[in-house]
């Protein structure tokens, strides 16, 4: 037959639409063109797929062939289209005669040798391919991903072909070959950290500020001179939350499959911790570009973004973030596309108190800035977005006995704050279906009561601070946390004034 109709999918955000690659072959003057608004990665499948079908032993006939990407209107990138088109060349040509085509989707990059090379965004046309029920050939180079997924989705057994080259695609067409296996690795089933929160040596009010924010999922601000252990404590705080669920995982990889990074069975349930660059731009940080890419937000989907120096931002950068730590996604918009990434990451900042990197009171006069400079250097980041922070700490210089060689380390491991942390989230979920700081103010008044002590406190609080409505929410939903914490029903006291010793910083934005 002179017509082929072969299924892959395109990658639009999260959503991997499908295309029907239509291939035409006829008489007239030999000529090869790829129409359906393909981009330049595209349109040049023609040459990789030319030499593939040479190098692999099959013909490109002097024929006028066309290929036609439907829908005309989504757009078209990357080389994931080069092994169906081949196929459907092949079929178009009577050269490979097979039934049964259409309960098939196609996915892979061709070399001039004919072997097949890996793609980006599988995950999320596993999963789309998974719901049509069809089954998947897709290169080898993607099966220690893919494989992951068919642990989550057993229902793929069967499904799943991992070919290296296109003469193997098409033994997977013929019956000659089998379908990929699902082997259960023992790596996947529990995460092993190098680093752990008993490395830290003292910062006991920071830890106990660490414990909260992985609790109730509250943002977290740490202001301390340089080597103070910030970067230490962040990096320690992944070690501390629990192991994400099967469809967090999925979502995680299937994130970092867009963004082409490399997914393995050891790290799969691992929650991301992200630490991009004080230079980095604004779609680097919240994704973008022409044909747009999540940025590090969305990479630290269900797990941490961590922005160190944060003055050392552009504000444009930090002012970007603003709307989505509210909505949890990224809207990208562009002419002829919009997307949506998720973004439900924890937000943890540090910086120094001043240019020079110390407190204005430093006992050793360390601190040379003036107060306009100091001033400067603090507005750099906006009150909106400090406001969004839920818990600001200040954390010191370690005390030198705490360094000690010699002492003996008596500080938590973070398999036991793990559980505890586990403990809390699992109150709160089974109390309202989700984290303390996600609770709307609707959802605060008939989870708080207040008694009079609380209330005053918190009112004058509120007046002394300048706080606004949010600030006012936001140490609340702190001190839920708190009393879910000490496994508390009622919110006392105590846990509205740790609530504010987290909210009010004395040696700095004042």
């Amino acid at each position: 037959m002179s017509l082929a109709s072969l299924s892959t999918r395109a990658v639009l955000g999260m959503q991997s639409p499908q295309v029907t690659v239509e291939v035409h072959a006829s008489n007239g003057l030999p000529s090869f063109s790829i129409v359906g608004l393909p981009e330049a990665s595209v349109k040049e499948s023609k040459e990789r797929v030319r030499s593939a079908l040479i190098s692999s032993g099959f013909k490109l006939p002097p024929k006028r062939i066309t290929v036609n990407l439907a829908p005309a209107d989504l757009p078209k990138t990357g080389g994931r289209y080069d092994l169906p088109i081949a196929l459907g060349i092949l079929i178009a040509t009577e050269q490979l005669q097979v039934t049964g085509i259409e309960s098939y989707e196609f996915f892979g990059e061709l070399a001039l040798t004919g072997e097949l090379r890996g793609i980006k965004g599988v995950i999320p046309s596993l999963l789309a391919t998974h719901e049509q029920h069809r089954k998947i050939i897709l290169p080898l180079e993607n099966l220690e991903e893919a494989s992951l997924v068919l642990q989550t989705y057993p229902e793929l057994k069967g499904l799943l072909f991992a070919v290296s080259n296109l003469r193997d695609a098409c033994r997977v067409l013929l019956g000659e070959m089998q379908a990929v296996s699902p082997t259960k690795s023992e790596n996947i089933l529990s995460n092993h950290y190098l680093e752990d929160l008993s490395d830290v040596q003292g910062q006991f009010q920071a830890k106990r500020a660490l414990e909260i924010s992985a609790s109730g999922h509250h943002s977290m601000m740490m202001v301390g001179p340089p080597g103070a252990g910030k970067s230490m404590l962040a990096s320690r705080l992944v070690t501390i939350l629990p192991d994400l669920s099967s469809e967090e995982a999925v979502e995680v990889a299937s994130i970092r499959s867009l963004a082409g990074q490399s997914i393995t069975s050891s790290d799969f349930y691992q929650r991301p911790f992200i630490h991009p660059h004080h230079t980095a731009s604004s779609a680097a940080m919240v994704g973008g570009g022409t044909t747009p890419k999540p940025g590090a937000l969305s990479l630290a989907h269900h797990g941490i973004l961590f922005l160190d120096e944060l003055p050392e931002f552009n504000r444009a950068v930090l002012e970007a973030l603003r709307e989505p730590l509210e909505t949890k996604s990224v809207n990208i918009s562009r002419v002829n596309q919009h997307v949506t990434y998720p973004a439900n990451s924890l937000l943890i900042t540090a910086m120094n108190p001043s240019p020079s990197g110390y407190f204005p009171d430093d006992l050793m006069g360390r601190c040379k800035d003036t107060p306009d400079q100091i001033l400067r250097y603090q507005k750099k980041i906006s009150g909106p977005l400090l406001d969004r922070i839920d818990l600001h700490i200040e954390v010191p210089a370690v005390d030198i006995t705490d360094l000690q060689v010699n002492k003996a380390n008596t500080s938590e491991k973070s398999e036991d704050v793990r559980k505890r942390v586990l403990n809390t989230r699992t109150i709160q979920l089974q109390r309202q279906g989700c984290f303390n700081s996600e609770l709307k103010v609707s959802e605060l008044q008939d989870l708080i009561e207040l008694d009079e002590i609380s209330q005053a406190l918190i009112e004058k609080a509120v007046t002394d601070l300048g706080l606004s409505a949010r600030g006012y929410h936001r140490i609340l939903r702190v001190a839920r946390t708190i009393a879910d914490m000490d496994k508390l029903q009622m919110i006392q006291s105590q846990h509205i004034a740790e609530a504010l010793s987290y909210r009010s910083t004395s040696k700095v934005f004042m």
